[in-house]
């Protein structure tokens, strides 16, 4: 039978997934936790003005507009 040190040790734990989930389920701490949804990728927190996002449309369009296949062949030995 395997110690309680040894089944918290994290890398037996890798290496035992059923051991995990089993250790999970006994967590105190775990269990202490208050569970709750965040989202916080739905709405930026800092809404874009007009001046920033124009801006980065000017720069992807400077992207888009540079031709990377000068600066790879430039790279070559060749």
């Amino acid at each position: 039978m395997k110690t309680t040190a040894s089944e918290l040790n994290p890398f037996s734990l890798m290496m035992e997934p059923e051991l995990v989930l089993q250790t999970m389920e006994r967590s105190e701490q775990l269990r202490g936790l208050r569970r709750h949804k965040l989202r916080p990728l739905d709405k930026p927190l800092i809404p874009y003005t007009k001046e920033a996002l124009a801006a980065r449309a000017a720069f992807d369009a400077a992207i888009d507009a540079d031709d990377f296949e000068d600066h790879a062949n430039s790279f070559l030995l060749n």
